[in-house]
């Protein structure tokens, strides 16, 4: 049986594009030709040759140099720009897909089977087979041994979460073809056309983004170790491109808006370095997890395994959910669809912020494996640092399933999507992600599953896809979203068998319990002098009034005392000053505690951050104590802003240095004509409001 699907019909090559591609390759075969031996040789009129030419140097896909010196007829040279180079192989691989189509369709007529010639780039790949080994980038054991010890010498970059995430899967061949971070030629081709620079596909750029001050210490040609968050070794690179990326070009192209409401958009402004690095990676040692060890695999451990097992057909279905039943039937019936074996793929690296967390969601998937049938089902887990681009991503994850052995891959209404844009409208169609995937799926290698949406039906007592249903007026269709999921979690109300399984449902209730017994953060934010730290201890007082939970006040100066002695006032170190008090809130909130933050935290994007990270464990209520800077400036017992009004104290909130006024806070509060205890008061309604406090 072939291992790839059978080539999808190719769309007819239109007289455009096969002139387009005649121009391309003879201007690349014999650039120093005269127009006229150009033109002999594509066997058009000159004119012709001259509208082309000008329509080709328009599109940016030929570079026109004027010839000094040079008789009339070769007064001008063309070359092929990058972007030329890019179609030019864009069309090869159409003009071959298409060809290898018909073959297909023209061995089948005459023999009745399918033929089993691949295409020329999966043979180059060595990807004849999902089960054939593809190539790592890890050296031999004694190798690694003996670049260990040289490394030393070497500089050396700590890795990011995200960055140990993209280099175990270049290094494993899970984003096979990449032989290490993209170089400024194929992160441009990928940010423009989805394509590297020899044309193959490839949508999400993978980079080594660092610090403008690392980027200086670095050479081109240079030799970089790279290490995890506790100075292990993992791989060496050598650095041979270093550039200042356009992030807003890069955000439209690749997410579609350079919106920070994307969390990839305010990833690459707030949190990526300035500068890119790219160059081949030398695998060394894979990063250490320690924990489901016996769940994660390789692909090349993957496809052993289905060798082993004889699964020539394996439809993959990626997750960064817990399984309901409803993802039960789906999975089902895309494996009876494709005829294949099932793979439950789930995330498990960097997924969306708020997201249940990967160990109680590895749990729910194996507290429902068994009721999989064994000998046609399996699990893996994935270390990938998820994007949330949609169509990109889309196509990017198929890629990475077809090098993890599988030959279908199911792609869902709206997959990976970030959810709202600023203007409150989703980032992508329902459909965006399927319609760029099936535009590129005699590529991907890994065809495609239409993911279908399954509704609760009362009457039959059992789940349906919602658009085969043709008597919707007749019946009870149920359903449950993800926000009334998490609502019942988070009051504590009855969640349906008929919705999930019990094994799942006891998972989530032990790391989603009541919300008034969770913990949470009450973040205070406003000018020097507006009353955030008076208003935070008369709150704290309330709340160990009621007692239940230990309180914790993270206030500016206490802080700035115990925790951050050492740090000045620029803007550097108050962004780290506050992401201190962000973490030490999270751990409170993670252990059933309540925090009390009143720094001033001028910067949106770090209180993002810092909300980001506390919302992995409990909730985040930002109080934005709204008094104005004149107000401020009258109460100033500490004369400072007399000072900063001096200059003698500089960058300071509000007159030298700016405040981002909080867009939608979980509450504002005005102390001007306000007293302390009613300020507080209107905390603690809303604290009750939302269901963290007893009413």
């Amino acid at each position: 049986m072939n291992a790839y699907p059978n080539p999808t019909p190719a769309k007819a090559v239109t007289p455009e594009d096969d002139q387009l591609f005649r121009l391309l390759r003879q201007l690349e075969r014999a650039p120093d030709a005269s127009q006229r031996a150009t033109a002999e040789a594509l066997g058009v009129s000159l004119g012709r040759l001259n509208a082309q030419l000008r329509a080709a140097s328009e599109a940016d896909l030929i570079a026109v140099t004027e010839r000094k010196g040079q008789d009339r007829r070769q007064r001008f040279a063309y070359a092929l720009t990058d972007k030329g180079h890019q179609t030019k192989n864009r069309l090869v691989q159409s003009f071959l897909t298409r060809k290898f189509a018909e073959y297909a369709a023209l061995h089948a007529e005459l023999t009745g089977s399918v033929g089993d010639l691949m295409p020329l780039k999966y043979r180059s790949t060595l990807m004849q087979s999902n089960l054939a080994p593809i190539p790592e980038l890890y050296v031999s054991y004694d190798s690694a041994q003996k670049l260990k010890v040289e490394a030393g010498d070497l500089t050396s970059h700590d890795l990011t979460p995200r960055q140990i995430c993209d280099l175990e899967l270049l290094m494993n061949g899970g984003f096979n073809p990449l032989k290490g971070f993209l170089t400024e030629e194929d992160y441009n081709g990928v940010v423009e056309d989805m394509r590297l620079a020899n044309g193959t596909l490839w949508p999400m750029p993978i980079n080594l983004d660092v610090s403008e001050a690392f980027a200086e210490t670095i050479e081109l040609g240079q030799d970089i170790a790279l290490r995890d968050q506790e100075g292990v070794i993992l791989a060496t690179m050598t650095v041979t491109d270093k550039w200042v990326p356009n992030k807003s070009r890069e955000a439209e192209k690749v997410f579609g808006a350079d919106d920070e409401a994307h969390p990839a958009v305010n990833y690459l402004h707030n949190t990526a370095g300035n500068v890119y690095l790219g160059g081949p990676v030398t695998g060394i040692q894979q990063p250490v997890h320690y924990d489901f060890r016996g769940r994660r695999d390789t692909p090349n451990e993957l496809r052993a395994y289905f060798r082993k097992l004889g699964w020539r057909k394996v439809v993959a279905f990626q997750t960064r959910n817990p399984l309901h039943r409803a993802h039960q039937e789906l999975t089902f019936r895309a494996a009876k669809e494709a005829q294949a074996n099932l793979l439950i793929h789930p995330i498990v690296g960097m997924t969306k912020p708020g997201d249940v967390d990967h160990f109680t969601r590895v749990r729910c998937y194996e507290a429902v494996l068994d009721k999989y049938p064994q000998s046609t089902t399996s699990m893996s887990l994935l270390n990938l640092a998820m994007r949330m681009a949609g169509p990109r991503e889309a196509v990017w994850h198929g890629l990475i399933r077809a090098n993890h052995g599988c030959t279908h891959f199911i792609v869902g209404r709206d997959h990976a999507g970030p959810g709202k844009n600023s203007a409150g409208e989703d980032f992508y169609g329902p459909y965006d992600a399927q319609d760029l995937y099936r535009a590129n799926q005699s590529e991907i290698g890994c065809e495609m599953v239409d993911f279908k949406h399954m509704v609760y039906v009362q009457e039959r007592a059992q789940y349906e896809a919602v658009d085969e249903i043709e008597d919707k007026d007749d019946i009870t269709i149920l359903n449950i979203s993800g926000t009334e999921l998490r609502r019942r979690l988070r009051e504590g109300l009855e969640i349906p068998d008929w919705f999930s399984f019990p094994e799942v449902v006891k998972e989530l209730r032990r790391t989603s319990p009541p919300r008034s017994d969770q913990g949470f953060t009450v973040f205070f934010t406003g000018f020097s002098g507006s009353g955030k730290s008076t208003i935070a201890n008369a709150l704290m007082v309330k709340l160990m009034e009621m007692g239940g939970r230990p309180v914790t006040l993270l206030d500016g100066d206490i802080v700035r005392k115990n925790l951050s002695s050492e740090l000045g006032f620029s803007k550097e170190h108050r962004d780290l000053n506050i992401k201190r008090i962000g973490y030490v809130a999270s751990e409170i909130t993670k252990n059933g505690g309540i925090a009390i933050c009143a720094p001033i935290a001028p910067y949106a994007a770090t209180r993002r951050h810092v909300r980001e990270e506390i919302e992995q464990f409990g909730a985040f209520i930002e109080v934005h104590v709204a008094t104005s800077l004149e107000e401020c400036e009258r109460r100033d017992r500490k004369g400072l802003y007399k000072l900063a009004r001096e200059g003698k104290i500089k960058e300071f909130t509000g007159i030298s240095d700016p405040y981002d006024v909080p867009t939608n806070p979980e509450i504002a509060v005005e102390t001007e004509n306000l007293d302390v205890d009613n300020c507080a008061h209107q905390v603690i309604l809303k604290l009750e409001s939302m269901g963290l406090i007893a009413g």
